[in-house]
């Protein structure tokens, strides 16, 4: 199932299946304000680890993401240290995933790692933002699993959906989205350390 979605003015009716699929334990493609992501309730442990089939990780090895409303979600489901609060909140704006230490009201999955840490990621696509607000809780995100290394492969919904419709319950079509790789901070240790270098740049 596909659904099209824009910047504002959605039905609501269109938003409400989504949070219904979301909160049923359903994994949908959505907008990220770049590529297009996988994504489930974060809190719904089957929906997450049906991600890592689809994507064929071990969440022991690889580190799970999530997106958040915003910084009191954060602090709901990570531990933020003041010093990281600041460097997230200069940051907000920009393309980064955050790793933080997560707590024990994540389920077990996104805590499998050796360090228990989580990736933490701020909303940059209005659609985003909005089915945040309904659905009350974060949304665990991961890239979509496609080999092509074309952009068009990752940003148009039309060649989005024909490569995940199979593996998902619902595309969401927000438009035409751009290639960008996010800024990985790690902020588990005693400085904040760049993973990984994307399009945006620590302030």
């Amino acid at each position: 199932m596909k659904i099209r979605l824009y910047e504002k003015n959605n039905d609501p009716r269109r938003l409400a299946e989504v949070v219904r699929v979301l909160n049923d334990g359903g994994v949908i493609v959505y907008p990220t304000g770049t590529t297009y992501a996988l994504g489930c309730h974060a809190l719904k442990e089957r929906a997450v680890e049906r991600i890592c089939r689809i994507k064929n990780i071990d969440p022991k090895e690889h580190p799970l993401a999530m997106v958040c409303l915003d910084m009191s979600v954060v602090s709901r489901y990570a531990e933020v240290s003041t010093d990281n609060f600041k460097l997230i909140k200069r940051n907000v704006q920009g393309g980064f995933t955050f790793l933080l230490p997560a707590l024990r009201k994540l389920p077990s999955v996104m805590r499998m790692r050796k360090d228990k840490e989580v990736g933490v990621r701020l909303p940059a696509s209005p659609i985003v933002t909005e089915l945040l607000q309904l659905l009350d809780a974060p949304l665990m995100t991961a890239s979509l699993p496609v080999e092509s290394t074309e952009p068009e492969c990752h940003t148009h919904p039309d060649l989005v959906a024909e490569l995940m419709e199979a593996q998902v319950d619902l595309v969401i079509d927000g438009g035409e989205g751009r290639y960008a790789l996010t800024t990985v901070v790690d902020c588990t240790g005693d400085e904040p350390e760049v993973l990984r270098e994307g399009e945006a740049a620590l302030l």
